[in-house]
């Protein structure tokens, strides 16, 4: 028995819908990507240090890749909201995360609900800076080097106000690390960002603080607050005569604020080792360093393997203190 022949409306209706099938975007392939616009999400409002070197790196990446590299902010709940927003977009190339640690690393250990994971919801693709955080008194402390505020700090104890940009922040996690290993406990007071946390040591209302050095060095070189140490590895050039905390016996005390760019996981391995040799290309371009260097941040493109394995060490030192003042949900 002979099979009926398809009619031509069946036949017109599969042609199309393999048609469609044929259009439909799909994940990008690296010898075409970009072919359109690249969205980076902002977990912050406009003006941070990640929005800011963001948009650095994001004009350098259009400049070179030839299609707009759009920086769009979307904040709130601690970054969750950007974060979220990435680890549940298409993998396509076309979506990426430009944000520091909190929101990768923190936020969602602080949320009663943890949105997602970072090294299953995303493929790290690389840094674009590194920033080391100051430790800074106001002038009023009568200690001038980190040695005589430990000392200050034993006998003090609670009686020394640090202002904290809020729970579960880099420098509220910081200083979290500091009393632990240096066996100090002051009174921590919790403050809505850095900003407000900074103004009131300005007005001597708190004792100390801790803060990213792009965004205390006016407040230092102007004489309104005194640094006694810096978090990075070694010295930072803006602060020369600032010692790290490492160089003055506390080897664990080593912290950076990055600012990095992360793919929606899935996206295809083609396209982010793509997106991560331009990164590495434009933050090596000498212009580009400069901008980021008047920031007070170093230009450091830590790519693919090298920031996975940096971003695992890093859990691996912060996600208990992250734990350990994570108030009971």
């Amino acid at each position: 028995m002979r099979r009926p022949r398809a009619s031509r409306v069946t036949r017109w209706a599969m042609a199309l819908i393999a048609a469609l099938v044929l259009l439909r975007p799909g994940p990008a392939a690296a010898e075409d990507w970009p072919a359109r616009s690249v969205r980076l999400i902002v977990p912050y409002p406009p003006g941070g240090n990640a929005d800011v070197v963001g948009r650095i790196v994001a004009h350098a990446l259009q400049e070179k890749l030839g299609q707009p590299f759009v920086v769009e902010n979307k904040a709130g709940a601690g970054g969750l909201i950007g974060g979220e927003a990435v680890a549940s977009a298409a993998p396509d190339g076309y979506t990426y995360l430009l944000s520091a640690n909190g929101p990768v690393l923190y936020a969602p250990e602080l949320a009663a609900r943890k949105p997602y994971e970072w090294h299953k919801s995303f493929v790290p693709v690389g840094t674009a800076s590194l920033t080391s955080l100051a430790l800074v008194v106001h002038p009023s402390v009568p200690a001038q080097t980190l040695d005589e505020f430990i000392a200050l700090a034993r006998r003090e104890g609670e009686k020394l106000t640090f202002a904290s940009g809020g729970i579960g922040t880099s420098n509220h996690l910081f200083s979290e690390l500091i009393q632990s290993q240096a066996h100090v406990k002051w009174t921590t007071v919790q403050y809505k960002g850095t900003a407000p946390a900074m103004n009131d040591l300005l007005g001597g209302h708190v004792q100390l603080s801790i803060d990213q050095v792009s965004a205390s060095l006016p407040h230092i070189r102007a004489g309104r607050v005194r640094a006694l140490a810096v978090s990075g590895a070694k010295r930072v050039p803006w602060l020369p005569d600032v010692p790290t905390f490492a160089e003055k016996g506390y080897p664990n005390l080593v912290g950076y604020t990055f600012v990095a760019l992360l793919a929606p996981a899935g996206t295809p391995g083609d396209v982010v080792r793509k997106f991560a040799a331009a990164l590495k290309a434009v933050v090596g371009d000498p212009a580009v360093k400069k901008q980021i260097e008047t920031l007070g941040a170093e230009p450091e493109a830590m790519l693919l393997d090298d920031f996975r394995a940096y971003l695992e060490k890093e859990s691996d030192v912060w996600l208990p203190v992250v734990r350990s003042v994570t108030p009971p949900q």
